[in-house]
């Protein structure tokens, strides 16, 4: 299904014009590259809001800082972020037990990690969309795309079409685009599930701490700002039939009170059943080709992982990067382009969704003598090399 002649050209000798479907952390960074190329972008968004107003918190640690720098909104991430370069393990009860010194693993001169809301972070990289002078179109969805020997033909949702060089698919989890051409991988639940909420930061809370035990598998907060935090807590899975989403509050407030610390004071703000998300923890890694044609898979829509490891958003950023850099320097978009793009990726990503479930596997399993600190310690020290 894969076509060897030339997809297009960088703009040097004309302007290919690219499709990406999905607005997310991926979808946007490689809209900004490419633009920035000089490449016509059309932008795909289902959401009418750009997922502008969704979400609690996210943590970024270098590697992903090293590709907000290069879409050129370090400075803005920086002065909308909480900065930090150590992680806090503590006992159900809030004692601490040890500090760990974090990786900086986007270079000494960026920190190792920053937190900061979710939906600042989305703004931000909304804004560069629309700096950058892609065209963007929101609420509205790709129904079916058609390949031929010049180009990819996609139909909207809206009844209108499109022609284009390539379509980028950046549509998340459950990419529709993904199950079009025919990529067969879908996500699979890990076992686990997580509670996540926004509240004020308590005076002294500085860094991101967790707790191992107590009535769940982790409990765990990170600061995102000079007077905000986003808190978690990780539990077994449950049947999302049975859980009423008024009771969102109630359910992981009830989890939160038996930890203590910093917790007695976040419990107090967990009173809003529509400011708490409750999300199963799922595998996916694509192993075969993450392309078909002129259709390319990136960021969620190729792989996720559970957040035990905090990597999720950093390595969509970096399939942007790579997949941009690719595009903008190589004189003819074939499939060795497309293969070569998913060389690069593969063994850094499929380490980082191993190394994830595997953390969050020793806690099913209740391994106490389970390697923790090596793990992750190999694991962010690999992701200082560039990607």
């Amino acid at each position: 299904m894969t076509d060897p002649r030339p997809l297009g050209r960088p703009p040097a000798a004309g302007t290919p014009r690219v499709l990406v479907i999905g607005g997310g952390a991926s979808g946007n960074a490689v809209t900004i590259l490419l633009r920035r190329a000089g490449i016509a972008v059309d932008l795909l968004e289902a959401k009418p809001d750009w997922n502008a107003t969704t979400g609690s918190g996210i943590t970024l640690q270098g590697n992903a800082l090293r590709v907000l720098r290069e879409l050129g909104v370090w400075d803005q991430v920086n002065a909308s972020g909480f900065a930090f370069g150590s992680l806090g393990v503590t006992a159900p009860d809030g004692t601490v037990l040890f500090v760990a010194e974090d990786i900086q693993t986007g270079g000494e001169d960026l920190p190792a990690t920053i937190g900061m809301r979710r939906p600042r972070l989305q703004q931000i990289l909304i804004d560069a969309v629309r700096a950058s002078g892609a065209t963007v179109r929101l609420g509205t969805t790709a129904t079916s795309v058609e390949q031929d020997a010049d180009g990819v033909s996609v139909r909207f949702d809206d009844g209108t079409e499109g022609r284009y060089d390539l379509v980028i698919a950046a549509d998340g989890l459950h990419s529709a685009t993904r199950a079009m051409i025919g990529v067969p991988d879908r996500p699979e639940p890990t076992g686990m599930a997580i509670w996540r909420v926004a509240a004020p930061r308590p005076e002294g809370l500085t860094r991101t701490d967790l707790a191992y035990g107590g009535p769940a598998y982790i409990a765990g907060y990170c600061p995102t700002g000079e007077d905000t935090l986003y808190a978690y807590v990780v539990e077994a899975k449950r049947d999302r039939a049975s859980i009423g989403p008024d009771t969102y509050a109630d359910e992981m407030r009830r989890l939160a009170e038996g930890y203590g610390g910093h917790w007695s004071e976040i419990v107090k703000h967990i009173d809003d059943p529509a400011k708490v998300n409750y999300t199963w923890f799922d595998r996916h890694l694509v192993e075969g080709p993450w392309h078909r044609g002129r259709v390319v898979l990136m960021g969620d829509a190729a792989h996720c992982c559970p957040p035990t490891l905090a990597q999720g958003a950093a390595m969509s950023l970096e399939d942007a990067s790579v997949l941009a850099e690719l595009l903008t320097t190589r004189d003819t978009w074939d499939d060795q382009l497309f293969t070569d793009y998913h060389a690069r990726r593969l063994p850094r990503v499929r380490m980082v969704v191993d190394a994830s479930v595997q953390l969050g596997q020793w806690l099913l399993d209740g391994v106490r003598d389970a390697d923790v600190p090596g793990l992750m310690g190999r694991t962010m020290t690999a992701l200082k090399e560039l990607p």
